[in-house]
């Protein structure tokens, strides 16, 4: 996961804290520490705090407000908030800071004062980056001046944690035994947040500001994922501890998910629909048509709406089917058309041009050589080498 570096406040657009969200200005005091301690934890992270403050303690996925000031183990400073006269504010446990800064304040109440030393392997690691040379040990005198709720963790002591044989592990933060259960090839609703084993929170539904739904069973997420939503009802909510085998696997995803990485998702399960089953069109007696590319069509119905264009966007549902009639994927299972801009890459060679020959209100069957879909190598293991592929398609909306 990228880290935002923490020099350069300006680059950064943090949250503003409200009275109504914290404790007020007013309401909170500090104290010196008299013989202060040094904590070193398991990471190499060593902290001291100076002076206690009597506010609330951050929480990973908490919006904080903190002022800082960052120095080479020979005191020069390299940055201050404080010198700019703006506090730092920022998501804790998302990976927005070094690794040393999203554990240190997380130990921290409103009003403490703490100092930071930082080793490079929860530091900047040994690359260069900007004023900070690689391999560097860091200290940082901060101070935690406000938290707001941002992203929740379940709250799941005293539950028991429970294993299925595939070696998911979970545990019920909230029951609903009166709650309806998801069926395979139904469409599922949820809201989650996904995290480390170190608390570091990589992504949520509360980003997007909306729940994220998908299909059970359809290979549209991780292993984990499927099994674990297959356990629960609506209403109920589950902290799955998904180990890599199930999630990710050895390689990690594309730097933000590391090898053999454990993911845990506390989830609530919002809603669920009843599986939408694609019929497939009647082309019988129908003609069937060919292009100079190979690509093969037939018009199943002609509609009087706009023509697709390249360029704009087109809105389309559709099924695909394999030559022994699989279906590989389908809009209409999902309950939405895709997006996308005709004529721009974004969908293979038959399709770009499949759609440009028609109009909103259009049904076609499009039969696509595999030279003009996913070449001899195909998408295993759904598309198979050079395979043919069908799609019946219906132009819905032009852009």
């Amino acid at each position: 996961m990228q880290k935002i570096f923490i020099l350069g406040l300006a680059l950064f657009t943090g949250v503003i804290l409200t009275q109504a969200q914290t404790k007020s200005a007013q309401d909170i005091t500090s104290k010196k520490v008299d013989k202060p301690k040094t904590v070193k934890t398991a990471s190499g992270l060593q902290y001291t705090i100076t002076s206690q403050g009597n506010g609330p303690q951050a929480h990973m996925g908490d919006n904080v407000k903190v002022h800082y000031t960052g120095k080479f183990t020979n005191d020069t400073v390299f940055d201050s908030s404080v010198n700019r006269g703006t506090p730092f504010e920022f998501m804790l446990g998302r990976g927005r800071v070094i690794k040393g800064w999203d554990e240190g304040i997380s130990y921290l109440h409103v009003g403490d004062k703490a100092t930071f030393i930082i080793p490079p392997a929860i530091g900047y690691g040994d690359q260069d980056s900007g004023p900070i040379p690689a391999n560097s040990t860091l200290v940082f005198d901060v101070e935690l001046l406000g938290v707001s709720e941002g992203v929740k963790l379940f709250d799941i002591k005293k539950r028991d944690t429970l294993k299925t044989a595939s070696g998911l592990k979970y545990l019920i933060a909230q029951a609903n035994p009166k709650g309806e259960k998801p069926l395979q090839g139904g469409r599922v609703v949820a809201n989650y947040v996904a995290y480390f084993t170190d608390g570091t929170i990589f992504d949520a539904t509360a980003d997007r500001g909306k729940p994220f739904s998908f299909l059970l069973g359809k290979n549209q997420v991780v292993k984990g994922w499927d099994e674990g939503v297959s356990l629960m009802r609506t209403g109920e909510k589950f902290r799955l501890i998904i180990p890599y085998e199930l999630a990710y696997g050895e390689q990690g995803y594309q730097g933000v998910i590391p090898p053999k990485a454990t993911i845990l998702l506390d989830i609530e399960l919002l809603e669920v629909k009843a599986p939408i089953k694609p019929t497939l069109y009647d082309v019988a007696g129908k003609e069937v048509q060919t292009t100079t590319s190979g690509l093969k069509y037939i018009i199943v119905n002609k509609g009087s709406g706009a023509k697709a264009e390249a360029g704009k966007n087109v809105k389309v549902h559709y099924t695909g089917f394999l030559d022994n009639g699989t279906i590989f994927d389908s809009s209409v299972e999902r309950g939405e058309p895709i997006e996308f801009p005709l004529g721009q890459g974004r969908v293979i060679k038959g399709w770009d041009e499949g759609i440009g020959m028609m109009n909103v209100g259009d049904k076609m069957r499009l039969i696509i050589p595999y030279d003009l879909a996913y070449g001899e190598a195909g998408r295993p293991p759904i598309i198979p080498a050079k395979a043919q592929l069908t799609f019946d398609v219906e132009l819905v909306e032009v852009k």
